[in-house]
Protein backbone atom coordinates (compact mmCIF):
# COMPACT_ATOMS: atom_id res chain seq x y z
CA UNK A 1 0.00 0.00 0.00
CA UNK A 2 1.27 3.44 -0.93
CA UNK A 3 1.32 5.79 2.06
CA UNK A 4 -1.46 8.40 1.81
CA UNK A 5 -0.76 12.03 2.57
CA UNK A 6 -3.34 14.65 3.44
CA UNK A 7 -1.88 17.83 2.01
CA UNK A 8 1.35 19.40 0.77
CA UNK A 9 3.55 20.67 3.58
CA UNK A 10 7.03 22.13 3.23
CA UNK A 11 9.45 20.30 5.49
CA UNK A 12 7.47 17.06 5.31
CA UNK A 13 9.60 13.92 5.22
CA UNK A 14 7.12 12.16 2.93
CA UNK A 15 9.61 11.74 0.07
CA UNK A 16 12.50 10.42 2.17
CA UNK A 17 10.42 8.61 4.81
CA UNK A 18 11.06 5.23 3.12
CA UNK A 19 14.80 5.76 3.65
CA UNK A 20 14.31 6.88 7.25
CA UNK A 21 12.22 3.91 8.36
CA UNK A 22 14.86 1.49 7.04
CA UNK A 23 16.65 2.24 10.31
CA UNK A 24 13.60 1.54 12.49
CA UNK A 25 13.44 -1.72 14.48
CA UNK A 26 11.38 -4.49 12.90
CA UNK A 27 8.93 -4.20 15.79
CA UNK A 28 8.64 -1.79 18.71
CA UNK A 29 5.96 -0.65 21.14
CA UNK A 30 5.28 2.98 20.28
CA UNK A 31 6.47 5.66 17.86
CA UNK A 32 6.73 9.19 19.24
CA UNK A 33 7.09 12.24 16.97
CA UNK A 34 7.66 15.42 19.04
CA UNK A 35 7.84 17.54 15.84
CA UNK A 36 5.29 15.70 13.73
CA UNK A 37 4.12 18.21 11.12
CA UNK A 38 1.71 16.32 8.87
CA UNK A 39 2.85 12.95 10.30
CA UNK A 40 4.48 11.50 7.17
CA UNK A 41 6.80 9.18 9.11
CA UNK A 42 4.03 8.02 11.45
CA UNK A 43 1.74 7.26 8.50
CA UNK A 44 4.39 5.24 6.67
CA UNK A 45 5.26 3.36 9.86
CA UNK A 46 1.59 2.41 10.19
CA UNK A 47 1.49 1.26 6.56
CA UNK A 48 4.31 -1.17 7.36
CA UNK A 49 2.76 -2.23 10.68
CA UNK A 50 5.93 -1.69 12.69
CA UNK A 51 4.10 -0.78 15.89
CA UNK A 52 0.59 -0.46 17.28
CA UNK A 53 0.74 2.83 19.20
CA UNK A 54 1.67 6.36 18.14
CA UNK A 55 2.06 9.75 19.78
CA UNK A 56 2.32 12.80 17.54
CA UNK A 57 3.02 16.27 18.84
CA UNK A 58 3.57 19.65 17.25
CA UNK A 59 3.79 23.07 18.86
CA UNK A 60 1.70 24.38 15.94
CA UNK A 61 -1.69 23.62 17.50
CA UNK A 62 -3.91 24.25 14.42
CA UNK A 63 -1.73 21.82 12.50
CA UNK A 64 -1.97 19.05 15.09
CA UNK A 65 -5.73 19.61 15.39
CA UNK A 66 -5.97 19.20 11.63
CA UNK A 67 -4.25 15.82 11.82
CA UNK A 68 -6.43 14.84 14.77
CA UNK A 69 -9.56 15.66 12.75
CA UNK A 70 -8.18 13.68 9.82
CA UNK A 71 -7.84 10.56 11.97
CA UNK A 72 -10.91 10.89 14.17
CA UNK A 73 -13.44 12.58 11.86
CA UNK A 74 -12.26 12.21 8.24
CA UNK A 75 -15.70 12.53 6.64
CA UNK A 76 -16.55 15.70 8.56
CA UNK A 77 -13.15 17.21 7.74
CA UNK A 78 -13.57 16.46 4.04
CA UNK A 79 -17.09 17.91 3.95
CA UNK A 80 -16.05 21.10 5.74
CA UNK A 81 -13.03 21.45 3.46
CA UNK A 82 -15.22 21.08 0.37
CA UNK A 83 -17.53 23.83 1.64
CA UNK A 84 -14.61 26.24 2.08
CA UNK A 85 -12.81 25.15 -1.11
CA UNK A 86 -15.96 25.61 -3.22
CA UNK A 87 -16.40 29.17 -1.99
CA UNK A 88 -13.54 30.42 -4.14
CA UNK A 89 -15.57 29.60 -7.28
CA UNK A 90 -18.65 31.61 -6.33
CA UNK A 91 -19.95 34.07 -8.92
CA UNK A 92 -17.98 37.34 -9.01
CA UNK A 93 -15.54 35.90 -6.44
CA UNK A 94 -11.83 36.53 -7.01
CA UNK A 95 -10.08 33.40 -5.74
CA UNK A 96 -7.05 35.31 -4.42
CA UNK A 97 -9.25 37.73 -2.48
CA UNK A 98 -11.12 34.70 -1.14
CA UNK A 99 -7.88 33.13 0.07
CA UNK A 100 -6.93 36.37 1.83
CA UNK A 101 -10.35 36.45 3.48
CA UNK A 102 -9.96 32.90 4.81
CA UNK A 103 -6.44 33.70 6.00
CA UNK A 104 -7.65 36.81 7.82
CA UNK A 105 -10.42 34.82 9.52
CA UNK A 106 -7.83 32.23 10.55
CA UNK A 107 -5.58 34.90 12.06
CA UNK A 108 -8.56 36.38 13.93
CA UNK A 109 -9.12 33.05 15.66
CA UNK A 110 -11.24 30.90 13.33
CA UNK A 111 -8.61 28.16 13.27
CA UNK A 112 -10.78 25.12 12.64
CA UNK A 113 -9.12 22.13 10.90
CA UNK A 114 -10.86 22.62 7.53
CA UNK A 115 -9.72 26.24 7.34
CA UNK A 116 -6.14 25.22 8.16
CA UNK A 117 -6.36 22.52 5.51
CA UNK A 118 -7.56 24.95 2.84
CA UNK A 119 -4.77 27.40 3.62
CA UNK A 120 -2.13 24.66 3.41
CA UNK A 121 -3.62 23.43 0.16
CA UNK A 122 -3.39 26.86 -1.43
CA UNK A 123 -0.18 28.42 -0.10
CA UNK A 124 2.96 28.39 -2.24
CA UNK A 125 4.74 25.01 -1.91
CA UNK A 126 2.70 24.16 1.16
CA UNK A 127 4.98 26.52 3.08
CA UNK A 128 3.45 28.09 6.15
CA UNK A 129 4.97 31.44 7.11
CA UNK A 130 4.31 33.43 10.27
CA UNK A 131 5.03 37.05 11.18
CA UNK A 132 6.50 38.16 14.50
CA UNK A 133 2.99 38.17 15.99
CA UNK A 134 2.46 34.51 15.09
CA UNK A 135 0.02 35.33 12.27
CA UNK A 136 0.06 33.24 9.13
CA UNK A 137 1.19 35.55 6.34
CA UNK A 138 2.13 33.27 3.43
CA UNK A 139 0.65 34.20 0.07
CA UNK A 140 -1.39 31.83 -2.07
CA UNK A 141 -0.20 30.01 -5.16
CA UNK A 142 -1.95 31.89 -7.97
CA UNK A 143 -1.56 28.94 -10.36
CA UNK A 144 -3.62 26.43 -8.40
CA UNK A 145 -6.80 26.17 -6.35
CA UNK A 146 -5.70 23.56 -3.82
CA UNK A 147 -6.32 19.82 -3.65
CA UNK A 148 -9.70 18.70 -4.92
CA UNK A 149 -12.17 17.64 -2.22
CA UNK A 150 -12.40 14.09 -3.60
CA UNK A 151 -8.64 13.61 -3.15
CA UNK A 152 -8.79 15.03 0.38
CA UNK A 153 -11.70 12.73 1.29
CA UNK A 154 -9.90 9.65 -0.06
CA UNK A 155 -6.58 10.36 1.67
CA UNK A 156 -8.18 11.39 4.97
CA UNK A 157 -10.16 8.15 5.11
CA UNK A 158 -7.06 6.05 4.35
CA UNK A 159 -5.07 7.81 7.07
CA UNK A 160 -7.94 7.34 9.52
CA UNK A 161 -8.14 3.63 8.72
CA UNK A 162 -4.43 3.29 9.50
CA UNK A 163 -4.34 5.23 12.77
CA UNK A 164 -7.77 5.52 14.34
CA UNK A 165 -7.76 4.16 17.88
CA UNK A 166 -3.96 3.82 17.93
CA UNK A 167 -2.75 7.41 18.18
CA UNK A 168 -2.49 10.24 20.71
CA UNK A 169 -2.25 13.93 19.76
CA UNK A 170 -0.74 16.83 21.70
CA UNK A 171 0.56 20.35 21.22
CA UNK A 172 3.12 20.87 23.97
CA UNK A 173 6.81 21.67 24.26
CA UNK A 174 8.97 18.88 22.83
CA UNK A 175 10.95 18.60 26.08
CA UNK A 176 7.80 17.61 27.94
CA UNK A 177 7.11 14.93 25.34
CA UNK A 178 10.63 13.53 25.66
CA UNK A 179 10.31 13.47 29.45
CA UNK A 180 7.48 10.94 29.06
CA UNK A 181 9.27 8.62 26.61
CA UNK A 182 10.16 5.20 27.98
CA UNK A 183 12.06 2.06 27.09
CA UNK A 184 10.32 0.30 24.22
CA UNK A 185 9.48 3.58 22.47
CA UNK A 186 11.16 4.83 19.34
CA UNK A 187 11.41 8.61 19.17
CA UNK A 188 11.72 10.13 15.70
CA UNK A 189 12.62 13.82 15.75
CA UNK A 190 12.53 16.31 12.89
CA UNK A 191 13.05 19.61 14.72
CA UNK A 192 13.23 23.07 13.17
CA UNK A 193 16.72 23.25 11.77
CA UNK A 194 19.48 25.46 13.12
CA UNK A 195 19.18 29.20 12.70
CA UNK A 196 15.39 29.08 12.88
CA UNK A 197 14.93 29.89 16.55
CA UNK A 198 13.64 33.08 18.10
CA UNK A 199 15.68 32.10 21.14
CA UNK A 200 18.87 32.51 19.13
CA UNK A 201 18.10 36.18 18.67
CA UNK A 202 16.59 35.79 15.24
CA UNK A 203 13.21 34.86 13.83
CA UNK A 204 12.64 32.48 10.95
CA UNK A 205 9.05 32.83 9.78
CA UNK A 206 8.82 29.19 8.73
CA UNK A 207 8.24 28.23 12.35
CA UNK A 208 6.08 29.34 15.24
CA UNK A 209 8.87 28.36 17.61
CA UNK A 210 12.44 27.18 17.16
CA UNK A 211 14.68 24.80 19.08
CA UNK A 212 17.78 25.96 20.91
CA UNK A 213 20.75 23.78 19.93
CA UNK A 214 22.37 23.33 23.35
CA UNK A 215 19.06 22.51 25.04
CA UNK A 216 18.34 19.94 22.34
CA UNK A 217 21.72 18.26 22.93
CA UNK A 218 20.95 18.01 26.67
CA UNK A 219 17.64 16.30 25.89
CA UNK A 220 19.34 13.80 23.58
CA UNK A 221 21.90 12.98 26.26
CA UNK A 222 19.08 12.31 28.69
CA UNK A 223 17.55 9.86 26.22
CA UNK A 224 20.96 8.20 25.93
CA UNK A 225 21.20 7.85 29.70
CA UNK A 226 17.80 6.15 29.76
CA UNK A 227 18.69 3.96 26.74
CA UNK A 228 15.66 5.16 24.82
CA UNK A 229 15.99 4.61 21.07
CA UNK A 230 15.79 7.66 18.82
CA UNK A 231 16.51 8.99 15.34
CA UNK A 232 17.01 12.65 14.44
CA UNK A 233 16.63 14.31 11.05
CA UNK A 234 18.65 17.50 11.09
CA UNK A 235 20.65 19.95 9.03
CA UNK A 236 22.78 18.48 6.27
CA UNK A 237 24.43 19.92 3.21
CA UNK A 238 23.52 21.37 -0.17
CA UNK A 239 26.16 20.97 -2.82
CA UNK A 240 29.44 21.68 -1.05
CA UNK A 241 27.82 23.85 1.62
CA UNK A 242 27.34 22.27 5.05
CA UNK A 243 24.39 23.74 6.96
CA UNK A 244 24.53 24.13 10.73
CA UNK A 245 26.66 22.47 13.40
CA UNK A 246 26.79 18.71 13.64
CA UNK A 247 25.47 17.11 16.78
CA UNK A 248 28.41 16.49 19.15
CA UNK A 249 30.45 13.28 19.10
CA UNK A 250 29.88 12.93 22.83
CA UNK A 251 26.36 11.68 22.04
CA UNK A 252 27.91 8.67 20.24
CA UNK A 253 25.44 8.86 17.38
CA UNK A 254 25.77 7.20 13.99
CA UNK A 255 25.62 9.99 11.41
CA UNK A 256 24.38 9.34 7.86
CA UNK A 257 23.32 11.50 4.94
CA UNK A 258 20.09 10.90 3.00
CA UNK A 259 19.68 12.20 -0.54
CA UNK A 260 16.70 14.56 -0.41
CA UNK A 261 16.85 15.53 -4.08
CA UNK A 262 17.50 18.83 -5.79
CA UNK A 263 17.21 21.80 -3.47
CA UNK A 264 14.14 23.94 -4.21
CA UNK A 265 16.09 27.06 -3.23
CA UNK A 266 18.96 26.07 -5.53
CA UNK A 267 16.49 25.61 -8.38
CA UNK A 268 15.14 29.12 -7.80
CA UNK A 269 18.74 30.37 -8.02
CA UNK A 270 19.31 28.57 -11.32
CA UNK A 271 21.43 25.76 -9.83
CA UNK A 272 20.95 21.98 -9.63
CA UNK A 273 22.45 21.22 -6.25
CA UNK A 274 21.49 18.06 -4.38
CA UNK A 275 20.41 18.41 -0.76
CA UNK A 276 21.55 15.75 1.71
CA UNK A 277 19.79 15.67 5.07
CA UNK A 278 21.57 14.42 8.16
CA UNK A 279 20.18 11.39 9.94
CA UNK A 280 21.48 10.64 13.44
CA UNK A 281 20.80 7.25 15.01
CA UNK A 282 21.17 6.63 18.73
CA UNK A 283 23.78 4.22 20.04
CA UNK A 284 21.17 2.03 21.74
CA UNK A 285 19.23 1.61 18.49
CA UNK A 286 22.36 0.73 16.49
CA UNK A 287 23.26 -1.89 19.08
CA UNK A 288 19.78 -3.45 18.82
CA UNK A 289 19.90 -3.46 15.02
CA UNK A 290 23.32 -5.15 15.09
CA UNK A 291 22.08 -7.72 17.61
CA UNK A 292 19.14 -8.60 15.36
CA UNK A 293 21.48 -9.04 12.38
CA UNK A 294 23.71 -11.38 14.40
CA UNK A 295 20.65 -13.33 15.59
CA UNK A 296 19.41 -13.79 12.02
CA UNK A 297 22.84 -14.99 10.88
CA UNK A 298 22.95 -17.47 13.76
CA UNK A 299 19.47 -18.81 12.95
CA UNK A 300 20.36 -19.11 9.27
Amino acid sequence: MKAPHLVQYQGSKRIIAPEIIKFFPEKFERLIEPFSGTCAVTILTAVHGLCEAYWVNDINEPLIRLMEACVNAPKELAENYEAIWSGQFAKDQNNIDYFCKIREEFNLGEQDPARMLFLLARVVKGAVRYNANGELNQSCDKRRYGARPAAIAKNALEISNLLNGKIMFSSIDYKKVLSMAKTGDLVYMDPPYQGTSKMNGRHDNRYIQGVEFDEFVIELQRLNDLEIDYIVSYDGKTGEKTIGKKLPESLELTHLYINAGVSAQATLNGKSEITYESLYISKSLIQKKNHMKEKKLFLA
